[in-house]
């Protein structure tokens, strides 16, 4: 075997170990990449899971965030990495699975019967509210919107649907009292000016 032939056999052998272990390297980083990945994207359920999973304070936002809350980042940044922009469609993820769920949870553990009860959902009700709003804020995204407002309407027509509403209901006591003693205090009023019409009527004949 001569000098040159040994020498090509031995950069090809070479040349084979060294594209072997860059694509091992490569296949590893892309593992890596893939087991981090549903961290950041998939565990949304809840603030903590999110804040517990993700490594969003790492990147770089592509727009504004706003800072009313220390969870503004992580909605900011879970837009960011799955829409790239604060869009509609990220925050309709963001408030079924961290709002709506939530509400849906608490009135499923509730009878159907106290549904139309104000005093057991109004708590929910304002934390379904609260949270639509501080999610829309950290997003920059005017409140309410017409995801909001679509979200209520689906939830009135899901849970409140059967329940009374207000027109159909008694007056508060107030105007019952009022409107059943004013006219009961003009009868004597009339009473009077009639008697005292007929009396200035006969003197003047």
């Amino acid at each position: 075997m001569t000098a040159t032939s040994f020498s090509l056999m031995f950069s090809g052998c070479f040349m084979t170990v060294l594209i072997w272990a860059g694509c091992t390297t490569v296949d590893g980083l892309v593992d890596e990449q893939l087991a981090v990945q549903p961290a950041t994207t998939t565990k949304y359920h809840s603030t903590d899971m999110m804040t517990a999973n993700a490594t969003y304070g790492e990147s770089a936002l592509k727009f504004a965030c706003g800072n009313i809350s220390h969870s503004c980042m992580y909605y900011c940044n879970f837009c960011n990495d799955i829409h790239g922009a604060p869009t509609m469609g990220c925050l309709s993820i963001l408030s079924t699975h961290l709002c709506l769920r939530n509400f849906e949870s608490a009135m499923a553990s509730l009878n159907s019967t106290d549904w139309c009860i104000w005093d057991n959902v109004r708590g929910l009700y304002s934390n379904l509210s609260l949270c639509t709003e501080d999610i829309s804020d950290c997003l920059l995204i005017p409140w309410p919107n017409p995801l909001v407002e679509e979200t209520f309407v689906n939830i009135h027509a899901e849970f409140f649907k059967d329940c009374p509403t207000e027109e159909l209901s008694d007056p508060p006591p107030v105007i019952v009292f009022a409107l059943v003693i004013t006219p009961i205090c003009l009868i004597p009023v009339m009473v009077s000016l009639v008697v005292l019409k007929t009396k200035n009527g006969d003197g003047s004949s």
